[in-house]
């Protein structure tokens, strides 16, 4: 299976009692799915600062004093500090995303400042990041944005501030196994971005041409024409599950070309879409003396039912099936006499 597989827990929401003709009393808790919030409004989420945002799933990594939610400008202030350690201000999407899918994203983006090498050891440029990642791959101590052999799972936008080769916005993928996605110089522009005022950032990847486009306008003008980037022909494929404002420490580099950042912005009006969960409509009913399970599934998953009588230990109640787009039924044909838990466990290929 894919790194970063995908299992939607349950929990106990309700106990059913039946009376089959032969008088058994049965006891089983009804699974549910719990999915986030992304995934629960249709595969679209929106995200304008009105109220605390911690409230609605946004999540620290790292260090929480380069994130700030102003209560009173309704937006977040967020620092990219390639001097301290990695920090995420994110967002779990409830699914996960691969070269397979559609999704996009849109935000307002306003920079007060932008430097790079900022520090005299390492005075070559960094990136400014925010986008789509793994967040599993992206906490670990081994994870080096600076490094290109330690940066997998990656769906994001990169600006270079100038340091001697112009300014750069680079929309970069990385696969899982750490390659980024490359055709040449086409894939990245040559172009500044403006400090002072609000930008709206649009970055879309469509499946079918295997292209991830970006935008950027200012009072609904566009800054200038910015590169699309369409997968290379070696590359495999990406998992990402999380959206995030990403400051990169700078450790990790090749210390000749060592670069370092130093920015800082606000941002808001957050707007993602994403396919919907891998589950959907799940449904647990009784049918001749047995308990079915059934839910809509989506193509290019793989799903198993689990049972457990404690909710600790899980064991496979069905075969590996692929999902096809409809509704998938499993009666659990080994149902046991007493009580019993069910998930579905859903994974990409």
């Amino acid at each position: 299976m894919g790194q970063g597989a995908l299992v939607l827990r349950a929990r106990p929401l309700m106990t059913i009692q039946l009376r089959t003709r032969a008088i058994m009393k049965l006891r089983i808790a009804a699974a549910l799915l719990i999915l986030a919030k992304v995934a629960s409004q249709g595969g679209t989420f929106l995200e304008d600062f009105t109220t605390d945002p911690s409230s609605r799933g946004w999540r620290v990594f790292g260090d929480s004093n380069l994130f700030a939610f102003n209560q009173a400008g309704k937006n977040l202030s967020v620092t990219w500090d390639s001097s301290r350690s990695n920090s995420y201000y994110y967002v779990l999407l409830g699914n996960i995303l691969t070269r397979q899918d559609d999704f996009s994203l849109a935000l307002d983006l306003e920079l007060t400042d932008v430097t790079g090498g900022v520090n005299p050891n390492k005075r070559s440029t960094f990136e400014l990041a925010l986008g789509f990642m793994n967040i599993v791959d992206g906490v670990k101590t081994n994870f080096f944005r600076g490094n290109s052999s330690y940066s997998p799972d990656l769906v994001e936008f990169d600006f270079f501030p100038d340091t001697g080769f112009g300014s750069t916005i680079w929309p970069s993928i990385w696969s899982t196994n750490s390659s980024l996605s490359y055709n040449g110089s086409s894939d990245y522009t040559i172009l500044p971005l403006p400090t002072g005022v609000v930008m709206r950032l649009i970055m879309s990847y469509v499946a079918s041409n295997r292209t991830l486009t970006t935008s950027i306008s200012t009072n609904g003008i566009s800054i200038g024409a910015i590169n699309s980037v369409t997968l290379s022909s070696t590359f495999s494929d990406f998992r990402v599950n999380a959206f995030a404002f990403e400051s990169y420490s700078d450790a990790g580099q090749d210390p000749r070309y060592g670069g370092s950042l130093l920015a800082h912005g606000r941002v808001d009006n957050v707007l993602l879409s994403i396919p919907p969960s891998p589950v959907q409509s799940l449904t647990l009913t009784p049918v001749a003396q047995q308990w079915q399970i059934s839910f809509i599934s989506r193509t290019n998953w793989l799903y198993t039912l689990e049972r457990s009588t404690d909710l600790q230990s899980w064991v496979a109640a069905s075969a590996v099936t692929s999902g096809n787009g409809t509704t998938i039924s499993w009666p659990d044909t080994n149902a046991l006499s007493n009580r019993a838990f069910y998930r579905v466990r859903a994974e990409r290929p």
